[in-house]
């Protein structure tokens, strides 16, 4: 198969591209993001039709944030759209007129990191996503791991501490309530009220007060070698790297590719996650240790890989 549609569903954009058979993009299209489940539906399809103008498409994959079903036909449950066994494989091919392919959002942006990013060479790769939440993907033997039902690797809600902080999942403890882009804001905030004379420079960068800190405002001010930034960077990678470890207790990778927002920063957040991965890995000190690498398409990954899933089937 030749040229396929990757989209990427966001919270304000719709993004669709033309990807070929080496992961370039070679077209983009965008629509505004609507507020209503059947609006979504019909953005995607505009966003379609606007990337294959020019181009002979021959299949669509779509990354969507929540659980699809293993027929990769069906979102089960979706967190910020109202999608409830929504049959979004159907109703799009109905209005594209091409195969369409579902993937749940983390697994496409694992699976383009693992064949055109970071984890090219790689047989067996772990992928976590630090965002404003934690999601990854499990490429093992050279496969995508969905799990029986299709909704694997859901890493962010692995309970890390009992009867810990409450999750939007309605959990309590998961991890991404202790390694993710809100964690990181949380501690700022707790370490900026608890020694304010630590971080005038955080606080400098926004509106003065600790209610006002963003997460721009901490990774601008780590830069700047804030003491209050730098101690929640080091937070937040000490309960990644933490969790690094335990899932290589499961998994045994030869790599973990980290992505999303907070991976931005590079070495920062990435050397500690290493120091936090090696400290807790069970048996470190005889085993071998696999590479902890910062992805490498950022934003496009999810798109990439839903094109590249789609071009599989």
């Amino acid at each position: 198969m030749g040229l396929t549609i990757g989209v990427d569903i966001g919270g304000t954009k719709i993004a669709a591209g033309v990807v070929d058979e080496e992961g370039r993009i070679l077209s983009t299209f965008k629509v505004s993001t609507p507020p209503t489940a059947e609006g979504i539906v019909d953005a995607i399809s505009s966003a379609v039709s606007g990337a294959s103008e020019g181009h002979d498409v021959e299949a669509v994959g779509i990354g969507a944030a929540g659980y699809v079903d293993d027929k990769r036909a069906t979102v089960l449950f979706a967190p910020n759209i109202n999608w409830r066994h929504e049959p979004l494989k159907d109703k799009v091919e109905q209005r594209v007129g091409l195969p369409v392919v579902v993937e749940n959002d983390a697994n496409a942006a694992a699976w383009g990191e693992y064949r055109f990013g970071a984890g090219q060479g790689h047989d067996d790769v772990i992928c976590i996503t630090l965002g404003t939440g934690l999601g990854g993907g499990i490429i093992i033997g050279n496969k995508l791991r969905r799990g029986r039902f299709g909704v694997a690797a859901e890493f962010g809600h692995i309970r890390v501490v009992p009867d810990g902080l409450l999750c939007g999942c309605g959990s309590q403890g998961c991890w991404e309530q202790y390694a993710s882009g809100r964690a990181l804001v949380r501690y700022a905030k707790q370490r900026a009220n608890a020694t304010p004379e630590n971080a005038q420079i955080l606080l400098g960068l926004g509106d003065g007060s600790v209610e006002g800190i963003e997460g721009k405002h901490i990774s601008q001010a780590a830069r700047q070698g804030c003491p209050v930034a730098v101690d929640s960077f080091r937070e937040l990678a000490r309960w990644a790297g933490a969790g690094l470890a335990d899932l290589a207790s499961l998994f045994d990778p030869s790599a973990f590719i980290v992505g999303g927002g907070v991976s931005d920063e590079g070495e920062l957040v990435l050397d500690p996650i290493r120091k936090s991965f090696r400290r807790w890995l069970i048996g470190g000190e005889w085993r071998p240790h696999a590479q902890v690498l910062a992805a490498q398409l950022g934003g496009k990954a999810g798109l990439v890989g839903a094109a590249d899933l789609a071009r599989q089937g």
